[in-house]
């Protein structure tokens, strides 16, 4: 093959991985309700973003970003992708996770016989279109665009249950989403009018407006910017978070490993990275002040976490205080920082989904959802809890799991930063998440179970019991292992590699 037939080829891999999403979505809504016509389609679309994804991963690591404009959409700027190293990252945590949860919904799905399942399935692919193309935006204006398809998309799956609850839910959603939209919109748009472009660019595109721009107008930007971004849940932005732990338990892992909080934080490195540069945030001041932000909701985020009994919530405050690992590592401006930031995306993604596929599979194998209701639940539930286990570990940031690794970095980072407090909230936030997971492992390991009442299938039900099952059981099996083999080989997947090309555009 010709260089420049190569070259061809692997920039119609940037459309292809969008549009295979979106394809999914038209066919599961084309099935009508045949469930496993409907299933098929998403498996199988899933798999082939995967591999799309995945091979783009060599050339990029060998020649550099892949660009591909497909259409102007106003002088100077266009709707562009751009695959490059740290969306590429986002990309494969993304395509990734996306099968296992497919496989996990079915078997949710089917045990509990929801209603409005392609409904389900038809949206969760139009939210996965939306994160993969926030992944591979080129520019600020063409992430706006697919960062509010991911808004309205994932809508219909925080209300899926349509209870009063549910639509209670879905409100606070929106009223905190669509305003954060259009703050979005506004940083764009003043972005565009001070540095002519909205590209993203290594080391900023507002560095040179500094000359002509005073420091106020630029620090408020910023600020837009993290109104702009309140998908992140950085506090005080934070409680619709766990107001949306209504929606179904794959609903809740979508929101905070795969997409939604996970794109938030996504955008605030992109932000500081690839809009600001870290050379721009450092002489203005903002690193600290966004540091001081993150410190404040990792440390309140896991007091909350302590307080709660229901194991959705607790591990919603959970992501509340794990996310802002990512920011403080951006706003640390420092190589090892901002490289424990990237990491921290996929790290979190596996490890927090593994501990949401086992809530939802208590859930449907027992009925339980308290915490204090699960003791001796590991005997009964071994592969389940053993994952639940290894996810929090991870958490903690101890080995041999992958939030050992990410953390090691945030650690690193905030000592080359020269701001050595940072580095103790990071140790104090870990402590805390000793304090609200290790109460979990003990309850389902080596407390005696309660007399139930009821019947088999809720008081004696186990993980493997219905076929169904197995379908929950083994996707949480696969992630909680592979949390485990990303901390004994982290360039799985080319990730380090990526992440240490990211990290030499950036600096």
């Amino acid at each position: 093959m010709s260089v420049i037939s190569e070259l061809a080829a692997i920039q119609s891999r940037p459309v292809a991985a969008i549009l295979l999403p979106l394809i999914v979505a038209l066919l599961v809504r084309a099935t009508r309700g045949r469930e496993n016509l409907r299933e098929c389609f998403t498996i199988a679309g899933s798999s082939l973003l995967f591999l799309s994804v995945l091979s783009m991963t060599s050339f990029l690591l060998r020649e550099g970003p892949i660009e591909r404009s497909l259409f102007t959409l106003f002088p100077g700027v266009d709707f562009l992708l751009k695959v490059d190293a740290f969306g590429l990252i986002f990309a494969t945590t993304t395509s990734s996770l996306w099968i296992l949860v497919s496989l996990y919904s079915i078997g949710y799905m089917r045990s509990l016989h929801e209603h409005a399942q392609t409904r389900f399935f038809a949206c969760f692919a139009m939210t996965i279109f939306g994160a993969v193309g926030v992944a591979l935006a080129g520019n600020l204006v063409t992430m706006f665009i697919f960062y509010e398809i991911l808004t309205v998309s994932t809508y219909p799956l925080v209300v899926h249950e349509e209870t009063k609850e549910a639509i209670n839910g879905g409100r606070k959603y929106l009223a905190y989403l669509i305003p954060s939209g259009l703050f979005l919109l506004l940083a764009t748009l003043v972005t565009y009018s001070l540095a002519g472009t909205t590209d993203f660019v290594p080391g900023g595109i507002l560095a040179p407006a500094l000359g002509t721009t005073s420091r106020l107008v630029l620090q408020v930007l910023f600020f837009l910017f993290l109104l702009g971004v309140v998908k992140s849940a950085w506090m005080p932005f934070h409680s619709w978070l766990p107001t949306a732990m209504v929606a179904p338990t794959p609903v809740s892992a979508l929101l905070h490993a795969v997409a939604v909080v996970k794109l938030g934080v996504f955008a605030v490195v992109r932000t500081v990275g690839y809009v600001f540069g870290t050379d721009l945030m450092q002489t203005l001041g903002l690193g600290v002040v966004l540091a001081v932000i993150a410190s404040f909701t990792m440390i309140v985020g896991s007091f909350l976490a302590i307080s709660e009994d229901n194991l959705k919530r607790r591990l919603a405050y959970s992501t509340i205080s794990q996310l802002s690992y990512v920011i403080l590592g951006s706003a640390l401006l420092s190589p090892h920082g901002i490289t424990g930031a990237m990491l921290h995306i996929p790290f979190h993604g596996f490890m927090k989904i593994t501990l949401f596929l086992c809530a939802g599979a208590i859930a449907v194998v027992t009925g339980k959802k308290a915490i204090s209701q699960m003791a001796g639940l590991g005997r009964r539930m071994p592969i389940t809890m053993a994952a639940f286990a290894i996810g929090a570990v991870g958490m903690l940031g101890a080995p041999p799991v992958a939030g050992f690794i990410s953390k090691w970095y945030l650690c690193l980072g905030a000592l080359q930063s020269g701001h050595a407090i940072f580095l103790g909230v990071i140790l104090v936030s870990s402590l805390l998440d000793v304090v609200y997971f290790f109460p979990i492992i003990k309850t389902a390991f080596f407390d005696e179970p309660a007399e139930e009442e009821g019947g088999e299938e809720r008081g004696g039900a186990t993980e493997t019991g219905r076929p169904m099952h197995l379908f929950m059981v083994i996707p949480l099996a696969i992630t909680g292992v592979v949390s485990v083999l990303f901390c004994l080989f982290p360039n799985t997947f080319h990730l380090l590699d990526l992440a240490r090309a990211a990290i030499g555009d950036l600096f």
